[in-house]
């Protein structure tokens, strides 16, 4: 019943929302705006109307456009020097969740000496007291995901050591969330980040660190997301179904902040730890049906599992094995039911290897389990989700 909600995040929320970005009071004068690789904020025209709205708060500042899928240490480290060498004194994240991860540990390593994996708290991380606090931070939330918006994590890979893992900084100080930005992301990528917010709520809800809060914020998303991600896969022109999945985002990223996931997103970050072009939306999606049946065999947490078919719109739910169903049928309905980890270049052989990785690096969300998973557990997962 207990929990502590302190979410110091000033969140604009609605359609057109970009636009009003200079009406506010910014942390700095110089800022570094970070996109990613690819071509949307440019063709979509959101850069440009970020930059204007800098401009118009007269705010300076420099462009880093380098952050990947699953983005790397080195990324934040270019990213960082980039800001050091133009004086910047915020930092502007413009982007889904990659995006906003790395801003997050860019604006760490902007103030901060050494390495980014010295401050890293799991797997070979130093856990190293920073000397400096974080740069401020804006987010502007493209996509409908991560929830990383509302929430002070950032996940982070290091091809070097295989090891995918969290870093914890700075909340944002100002976010803001329009779902016109989200209106052209393609419908496979919409598939994959809504899949991404609802396991984040799934988990929570049967997590042992679940609380009044964490289970209102959960369902508002779990309901959401069972409502809206079908119909704006379907018509991303849908804005109605935009905006529902806009908002399923931000409920995630509160239960973020206020209750925990469980290891299924640890097991999906040792897959994609070892395969970086594995989206990591798509990675959950493949896991999910045998991670919660798992869970339903261990004999736990019955009656929730019947409450998040409910919220999945399966009015007459009465088992927990229900929930599969209705996942299954989403997954289905979404497009994304036939996902296979054999067209990543995933291989059996591995799984004991990523099994040792997520129990490494993401070792503490092992521990809001409802039930434990032991190593042998977590090699049976990945077998039978191995298509």
């Amino acid at each position: 019943m207990s929990f502590n909600f302190h979410v110091p995040v000033n969140v604009f929320f609605g359609r057109g929302e970009l636009d009003n970005l200079h009406k506010h009071a910014l942390p700095g004068k110089k800022a570094l705006v970070v996109i990613s690789n690819g071509k949307s904020a440019r063709a979509n025209g959101y850069l440009d109307c970020l930059l204007s709205q800098l401009d118009m708060a007269g705010v300076k500042h420099a462009l880093f456009d380098k952050v990947e899928p699953n983005p790397l240490k080195s990324t934040v480290m270019a990213g960082a020097q980039v800001a050091r060498d133009n004086g910047c004194d915020f930092v502007v994240a413009l982007g889904g969740g990659s995006v906003m991860d790395a801003a997050k540990a860019i604006a760490c390593m902007a103030v901060n000496d050494g390495d980014l994996w010295d401050y890293m708290p799991w797997g070979t991380g130093k856990a190293k007291e920073k000397q400096h606090k974080d740069l401020p931070l804006v987010c502007i939330s493209t996509t409908a995901g991560t929830g990383s918006e509302i929430d002070n994590g950032a996940v982070i890979t290091n091809p070097e050591t295989n090891e995918k893992t969290a870093y914890f900084g700075e909340f944002p100080v100002l976010s803001i969330v329009d779902a016109d930005l989200m209106a052209s992301v393609p419908a496979k990528q919409t598939a994959y980040q809504g899949f991404d917010a609802l396991f984040h709520s799934t988990e929570a809800y049967i997590s042992n660190t679940a609380n009044l809060m964490s289970d209102m914020f959960a369902r508002a998303a779990i309901e959401n997301v069972g409502k809206y991600l079908a119909r704006a896969i379907n018509n991303g022109r849908d804005m109605e179904a935009r905006e529902g999945m806009a908002f399923a985002n931000s409920m995630s990223g509160y239960v973020m902040c206020v209750g925990s996931c469980t290891s299924e997103h640890s097991l999906e970050h040792a897959l994609s730890a070892y395969h970086q072009e594995l989206p990591h939306g798509a990675g959950l999606i493949m896991i999910s049906k045998a991670y919660y049946t798992h869970m339903i065999k261990a004999g736990v947490r019955g009656e929730r599992f019947v409450d998040m078919a409910r919220f999945l719109g399966m009015t007459d739910a009465k088992e927990p094995m229900d929930f599969i169903k209705a996942l299954d049928k989403l997954q289905h309905d979404c497009g994304v039911g036939e996902l296979k980890m054999s067209d990543y270049g995933i291989k059996p052989e591995e799984f004991k290897t990523m099994a040792e990785n997520a129990k490494d690096c993401m070792a503490a969300l092992f521990n809001f389990d409802p039930a434990p998973l032991s190593l042998d557990d977590c090699v049976a997962i990945y077998q039978a989700s191995y298509k």
